[in-house]
């Protein structure tokens, strides 16, 4: 299948323009953590984390290759996702600064890997690396999932460069919207 495309672009594709579509998609909120021999807390937050694959169950997200903690958190070869809820903008503040202490301050609790599970998440998922992959300028990065456990909560969602929170939208029953709709002009002529 040949994906190019002989059609001239409407607009140049910038970086700019480019995080201005692609910003309109809102992405949840992910805190990726570990931690090495030396008893470090290791953390990062990622906006791509999702689903991969049900059988066998894998997850994958992707981290800029600048990034001074994934070099770390690679080399123990398992991490654990703790999807964050919509009240831990601090937890994701912290955890996205540069440098060491970024888990002064946050209560967590450990593992069966041994890494963090900080608390009011409201999923962890525990994995081991299954695959790294370099894309652009990002790694994506594939776990086999061998642990999950559910907290409460909604999940705290990116998009715009801002952060917000999930709003239902409420959708009538397929039999109620059915009912509620204008018999068809050629059923009323019928009779």
């Amino acid at each position: 299948m040949d994906i190019t495309s002989s059609a001239t672009p409407v607009a140049e594709i910038t970086p700019a323009y480019y995080r201005q579509i692609l910003g309109k998609l809102p992405t949840g909120v992910t805190a990726i953590t570990g931690v090495n021999d030396d008893d470090e807390k290791l953390g990062l937050i990622v906006g791509t984390f999702q689903s991969l694959s049900l059988e066998p169950p894998l997850v994958m997200f992707c981290v800029d290759k600048s990034s001074s903690t994934w070099p770390k958190l690679r080399k123990l070869q398992n991490f654990t996702a703790n999807i964050l809820a919509d009240d831990q903008l601090n937890v994701c503040r912290s955890l996205s600064r540069k440098g060491p202490r970024k888990f002064d301050d946050l209560p967590y609790s450990t593992g069966p890997l041994g890494t963090p599970h900080l608390d009011g998440a409201i999923a962890y998922i525990d994995c081991v690396v299954t695959a790294e992959v370099v894309v652009g300028d990002h790694y994506m990065v594939v776990g086999a999932v061998t642990n999950m456990e559910e907290g409460t909560g909604d999940a705290l969602l990116f998009r715009g460069g801002k952060f917000g929170q999930y709003q239902p939208i409420e959708v009538p029953a397929p039999e109620a919207a059915a009912q509620a709709a204008p018999e068809p002009v050629s059923a009323r002529n019928a009779s």
